[in-house]
């Protein structure tokens, strides 16, 4: 009970240090590109250390995110390149990732250095006489599913089913469907969870 209730005024004082910076970032927002702005402050958020870093940077994406749930865990050094990301209740990243356009919904777990991606269509290089940066591309949203568990220094391209795992340096290219576990470079499907239940009984 006083666990959680120093846990509440923590967040609330996280919200209210980072209302300057929101201020800042609201005027900046108006003049300069909205996306630059965003990753911009993410950089600057994403060195402020230990748990009070984590708290700041929550209450100034749940300022700024379109969404961006109090009870999360984001760690050092974890960059955000799009506002439109979605931060679902009792997500945990760990440090030194770097997240694009996503929605990660309910209680995932993403581990160290895991990228994600917005989508696979991030750079058109279709014209052999235009340099591929200025082609533009396409950002899609990705959705990395419920209680999903994205082991460390994985590449996400494509969306992750609900209550998946995805092992460690992977590279996931294609959806995956819900309750698969993954690996690999490009990702397949090892078994499925329900399988694996089925089989421990």
């Amino acid at each position: 009970m006083f666990k959680q209730a120093a846990k509440s005024i923590m967040r609330f004082l996280a919200r209210i240090l980072m209302l300057p910076a929101y201020f800042i970032y609201s005027i900046a927002y108006l003049v300069f590109p909205k996306d630059s702005v965003f990753s911009g402050f993410s950089q600057l958020l994403s060195l402020l250390p230990g748990t009070w870093g984590s708290y700041l940077r929550v209450g100034f994406y749940q300022l700024t995110m379109k969404k961006c749930h109090e009870n999360l865990v984001i760690g050092f050094g974890t960059l955000f390149s799009q506002q439109q990301t979605e931060l679902s209740e009792g997500v945990y990243i760990g440090p030194q990732c770097n997240i694009g356009q996503s929605s990660i919904e309910k209680n995932c777990l993403i581990g160290s250095g895991v990228h994600i991606m917005s989508g696979k269509t991030q750079h058109t290089f279709i014209d052999l006489n235009t340099p591929i940066k200025a082609q533009g591309g396409t950002f899609d949203t990705i959705s990395i599913g419920e209680d999903s568990w994205i082991g460390n220094g994985s590449l996400i391209m494509a969306n992750i089913g609900k209550k998946c795992v995805v092992g460690a340096g992977s590279v996931v290219i294609n959806d995956t469907p819900d309750y698969s576990i993954v690996a690999g470079n490009p990702a397949k499907i090892i078994k499925s969870r329900i399988q694996t239940k089925k089989t421990a009984v």
